[in-house]
């Protein structure tokens, strides 16, 4: 599989010894998460126990040359594929398609794509090898497992087939409330922030959010007697009407999800709040996902 240190025509050259052997490289393996396409073979490859990248997600907003980006701090793997002589190369829209929809098949969500050349700019000093911040056949993958969150970003060549990877790992979010402490919480505090999963730009809960559901069911069971607001929460990524929608729809779907797990729906209301109730610094990719969040309210 040819590298793709996806080359910007004439500003950027690509010398990659091991290409005339149209083998992989030594010590180059593919990542678990993907099979690589029919006909390629890994050109080069490098890992890190631990590095920051910069991921880039959404669309570009006006006035800016970059997109907004998640900081990823942990362990970094860059993995790039080249056709072998002789193989019809796909693509780069048909690469990208493919990741997208292998993606979706495996549970991830896509945080950003962007089919063509330099449809949008992004951070290239923290996202190293991938080119010149210019996109290419794009795509921004999230996978959550358990604790883990893998990101993957994704630059298909337009015309010859190469691509590459950089896929990045870290610790989930996690709710920072125990299960014991959620009713105290709620009676002592009047308050508990859940972080629920969602896909991206929707209202359908994640599996992995089961746990936390539950949890916050148990602490109504437990204090009977309140009734609660649900009140869903966003970042200010994106447009704040889409976003006032976006709460107001997560917000009934938490709250079904809570009747769904034995309680009464008149001890519930749901209410969307958009981005305009941050509790965190939405410059940051940890107070973005801070801001993420549905909130139980004692009414």
């Amino acid at each position: 599989m040819k590298k793709l240190l996806f080359c910007i025509a004439i500003l950027c050259v690509l010398t990659i010894p091991a290409a005339l052997a149209q083998e992989d490289l030594e010590g180059c393996k593919d990542h678990p998460l993907f099979t690589r396409f029919p006909g390629m073979y890994l050109a080069d490859c490098d890992k890190s126990q631990f590095d920051l990248r910069g991921f880039p997600v959404g669309q570009m907003k006006p006035g800016k040359e970059t997109l907004a980006s998640v900081e990823v701090e942990g362990p970094v793997q860059f993995l790039g594929y080249q056709i072998k002589e002789g193989v019809t190369p796909p693509s780069g829209l048909q690469i990208m398609r493919n990741f997208e929809a292998a993606a979706k098949k495996a549970g991830g969500t896509i945080e950003g794509q962007w089919p063509g050349w330099c449809k949008a700019g992004y951070d290239v000093e923290r996202m190293p090898r991938m080119g010149n911040g210019c996109t290419s056949y794009a795509l921004t993958m999230k996978f959550v497992k358990g604790t883990k969150e893998t990101w993957v970003f994704l630059q298909a060549s337009e015309r010859d087939g190469n691509y590459q990877l950089m896929l990045s790992e870290r610790e989930a979010m996690k709710q920072e409330v125990a299960v014991n402490e959620l009713a105290d919480k709620l009676t002592k505090d009047g308050f508990v922030s859940l972080y629920v999963n969602f896909d991206t730009g929707k209202a359908t809960i994640k599996p992995d959010s089961a746990k936390t559901l539950d949890d916050a069911a148990g602490a109504l069971k437990a204090a009977s007697s309140l009734k609660v607001e649900v009140g869903g929460h966003t970042d200010n990524v994106g447009a704040a009407d889409a976003n006032q929608k976006l709460s107001q729809d997560r917000a009934q779907a938490v709250m079904a999800a809570l009747a769904s797990r034995g309680i009464p729906a008149s001890r519930m209301t749901a209410k969307g709040y958009g981005q305009t109730v941050p509790i965190a610094d939405n410059r940051t990719e940890e107070g973005r996902a801070k801001n993420r969040r549905v909130e139980l309210v004692r009414k």
